[in-house]
């Protein structure tokens, strides 16, 4: 472990990058509140519930993003944003000139802190997520990559018969040693905060659709036709992803994270049928090996595309479930279980709109999210934050979040 995990950051010396929404100052020691602006229409609000889940006073210390992970009663939508460290910042896109490679980036413990934290640093939002990629454990099970700045991952080797099944591999977790020194360092920094420290792995199903493919695709023809002629080499495959899947989830469990993202990002390509068949036993699978280790983290799963799938994701014994734009949150809390908590949903395009937009916009979604009673509820966008975002959005969105509060 690096001698950086021992060190610490004093996040109440805010640097000169930082982004302040102009209803927002920082107390001393470094947690955000809001100030009061006299005569202004955005201040605070509260969305009304009928009745209210027991609270657990057990985890009341917690953070609350992980308390509402979990389904606990809080006190408001804890937020954070997919993509939240990346090209819409300027202090990222400096960095990243120093720093061409993208895997230099999210393969250099240092660095892997620094850029996780520049999204913290400048809004404060109740998450921080490990800044990586979902093909990082590849190599680790055998399976290099490279990513092109143009297209993107490729895989100079695919899987496309039972005989391209041998270059995998049990995975080696000291092939991403990376990953964990960071999340240990990255814990350090956060405890003390109220920040929740988020991990994240992607999906058997999505690994494999890389692996299969060789790079991103549109039409994902390759994958959907070895699924259609081929069903049972893909899901040997995913099957052992799964086991290496959850392997790494639980490796960052262990080295701090305190809530676990699975991305099933191509999920939502496939027809509910076909994904109840194919990409749902691996999840499930993955889902249960961690709940094995760890029962007491929350597991996220976010499917784009994915309003089809709401019940069915549901149903994987994961304790959130991330709600892409495409879905009004009311319609997702209508159909959802009361005991399963929601991420989302708020379109990543309306931070290109004013600021009074951007409110509307939080407020809505926190509105519908309890409109079919309490639940837990983590507020984020329905898809990562686009290039070219105004960083004075995310400032807007992240303290619209902290001013709607729930009636007690």
């Amino acid at each position: 472990m690096s001698s950086m995990s021992c060190s610490r950051v004093n996040l109440s010396m805010m640097s000169s990058r930082t982004l302040l929404h102009p209803r927002m100052r920082i107390r001393s020691g470094g947690s955000r509140c809001s100030s009061s602006v006299s005569g202004s229409s955005s201040s605070s609000s509260t969305v009304s519930l009928t009745s209210r889940p027991p609270a657990s006073t057990a985890s009341n210390d917690d953070p609350i993003l992980l308390r509402a992970a979990r389904g606990e009663r809080t006190e408001r939508a804890p937020a954070w944003m997919m993509r939240q460290a990346g090209r819409y910042q300027a202090v990222y896109r400096k960095l990243a000139e120093k720093h061409p490679s993208f895997r230099t980036r999210s393969e250099t413990p240092e660095l892997i802190v620094e850029i996780s934290l520049q999204p913290f640093e400048s809004f404060r939002p109740d998450g921080v997520i490990l800044f990586s990629d979902i093909l990082t454990p590849l190599p680790a099970v055998g399976i290099p990559f490279e990513i092109d700045n143009e297209v993107g991952p490729v895989l100079e080797k695919t899987i496309r018969s039972k005989d391209d099944m041998s270059m995998m591999h049990d995975i080696d977790l000291s092939k991403v040693s990376f990953t964990g020194e960071a999340l240990t360092t990255l814990r350090g920094h956060l405890d003390g905060t109220g920040a929740t420290l988020l991990g994240f792995v992607g999906s058997p199903f999505t690994l494999g659709t890389y692996i299969v493919e060789g790079q991103t695709s549109r039409l994902y023809k390759t994958v959907k036709t070895m699924a259609l002629t081929e069903p049972t080499l893909l899901l040997d495959m995913l099957d052992k992803l799964a086991v290496a899947v959850a392997e790494y989830a639980c490796f960052q469990i262990e080295a701090g994270a305190q809530v676990i993202q699975i991305f099933d990002s191509w999920g939502g390509q496939l027809p509910p049928t076909m994904w109840e068949s194919i990409s749902k036993p691996s999840i499930v699978k993955t889902i249960n090996l961690i709940k094995e280790k760890h029962p007491d983290v929350p597991l996220t799963l976010y499917a784009n595309g994915s309003g089809g799938l709401l019940e069915r994701i549901a149903s994987t014994g994961v304790n959130c479930v991330g709600v892409d734009w495409t879905v009004d949150m009311a319609d997702a809390a209508k159909r959802l279980p009361a005991d399963k908590s929601m991420q989302g949903n708020v379109d990543p395009v309306v931070l290109f709109a004013d600021e009074n937009s951007i409110e509307a916009a939080v407020k809505d979604c926190v509105k519908k999210a309890q409109s079919n009673g309490p639940r837990g509820h983590v507020l984020n966008l329905g898809h990562g934050v686009i290039v070219g975002t105004p960083e004075e959005a995310v400032a807007t969105f992240f303290a619209a979040s902290k001013e709607t509060f729930y009636d007690k």
